[in-house]
């Protein structure tokens, strides 16, 4: 991936965002500063977790939430704390940050934002 899927600054606190890379659907959430990229896959039944576009967090903010089922997984490790899938987790994507340029790694896929 040459160009950064988003920067860090397009993403304010508990806000989130989805994308599209080469078929596979994955979110960004930042949360106290911190951002995290996950595939867009709820563990329970492999669907997508949003219930508009860019909306994964609950009401407050705090929490990603599943909008088919309710359950809830924290932010910062994707773990369900709350509904049918408790204890598992969402997958998580790992990347670069290069001047406020966020980087995914993914092998093999190409890019471009959703």
């Amino acid at each position: 991936m040459n160009t950064p899927l988003f920067y860090e600054h397009e993403l304010a606190d508990r806000e989130s965002r989805g994308f599209i890379i080469n078929h596979l659907a994955i979110f960004a959430v930042r949360q106290y500063g911190v951002i995290h990229l996950y595939q867009n896959r709820c563990p329970h039944r492999g669907i997508s977790l949003e219930w508009l576009e860019h909306q994964f967090l609950d009401a407050s903010g705090e929490l990603i939430q599943c909008a088919t089922h309710g359950a809830l997984f924290l932010p910062e490790s994707g773990l369900c704390v709350s509904g049918p899938c408790r204890g598992q987790s969402l997958i998580p994507i790992a990347f670069t940050v290069i001047d406020g340029g966020v980087f995914p790694e993914i092998q093999g896929l190409g890019s471009g934002p959703a």
